[in-house]
C-alpha cells in the first residue's frame, strides 16, 4: 500500500491543469483523459487488483477502452478468479457507466490446467451487474446478443494465452456475427519468433484484419509480455 499512495500523491501534485485537457469526444482518433485514468487506476484499481496479470499500460488501455467507448454489454470467458470483470464493473462504477459484465467458465467436471475450481470469480461475487456462467463462452456470448438486438457495440475481451488457431477462430466468429463488435485481446506482444514466446494471439487477429474488409481501428501495448490490443469502431 505503501508504493500506491507515494505514486496517488504524485499524480494529485500533478493534477492541477487535467480541466484544460478533457478529451474531445467528438475527435476522429482514440482520445482518453490519461490524468484521470491514471488517478483511477493508482487509487481504485491498483489496491483491488495489482498488477498481474494485467500491468499498468495494460490497465490503461482496459480502462480507456470502457471510458471512451461506453459498451453496454461485455462479454468475456475464461473467468479464473474474476480479475478482469472486477476492472471492467470498476470502471463502470466510477464512472456511471449503464454497463452489464457476462463473464463464461469452464463447468465444474471439465479438466483444465487453469480452471479455477472454487475459486471461480471470487473478485465479482457481490458486484451488480457482473453475471457468472458456465459452458462455452462463445457460444454463450453470441446466442445471448442475438436475443438482445438493441445492445449497441458490444465489447468482447478474450483473455489467456490461446493457440493461433483457437484465437482465429473466436474472432472469425465473433466479426460474422457481430461486425460491430468491439474486441480487446490479451497476450498479444509480438517478438522474433527465436523468442519462444506464443505470438499465436497476435498472429491470428492480423490474420483475420487481413481477411475481413472492416474498419477497426488498432491501438496495442507493444513494449513487452503479456501485451494487449484493441480493435474498436470509433462512434
Amino acid at each position: 500500500m505503501r508504493i500506491f499512495n507515494r505514486i496517488s500523491n504524485i499524480l494529485k501534485q500533478n493534477s492541477s491543469n487535467d480541466a484544460v485537457l478533457v478529451p474531445n469526444s467528438n475527435s476522429e482518433n482514440f482520445e482518453v483523459n490519461n490524468w484521470e485514468l491514471s488517478d483511477f487506476v493508482v487509487n481504485k484499481l491498483l489496491p483491488i487488483v495489482g498488477v498481474r496479470p494485467f500491468p499498468l499500460n495494460e490497465l490503461l488501455l482496459m480502462v480507456g477502452a470502457i471510458h471512451r467507448l461506453h459498451p453496454q454489454v461485455i462479454y468475456e470467458w475464461g473467468t479464473n478468479v474474476g480479475k478482469s470483470a472486477r476492472i471492467f464493473f470498476e470502471v463502470a462504477k466510477y464512472f456511471n457507466l449503464n454497463l452489464e459484465i457476462h463473464s463464461i467458465d469452464l463447468l465444474d467436471d471439465v479438466p483444465h490446467v487453469e480452471h479455477p475450481g472454487g475459486e471461480r470469480g471470487k473478485f465479482v461475487r457481490k458486484c451488480d451487474n457482473v453475471f457468472l456462467h458456465q459452458g462455452d463462452g462463445l457460444e454463450f456470448s453470441i446466442a445471448h446478443y442475438k436475443k438482445n438486438p438493441t445492445i449497441e457495440h458490444p465489447l468482447f475481451f478474450l483473455d489467456g494465452d490461446h493457440s493461433y488457431k483457437s484465437v482465429y477462430r473466436e474472432l472469425e466468429v465473433i466479426i460474422e456475427n457481430i461486425p460491430n463488435a468491439n474486441i480487446l485481446l490479451h497476450d498479444t506482444f509480438f517478438q522474433s519468433s527465436d523468442s519462444g514466446y506464443n505470438i499465436g494471439p497476435y498472429q491470428a487477429y492480423k490474420d483475420i484484419l487481413s481477411k475481413y474488409n472492416l474498419p477497426y481501428k488498432v491501438i496495442s501495448t507493444e513494449t513487452g509480455l503479456p501485451g494487449m490490443t484493441l480493435l474498436y469502431h470509433e462512434k
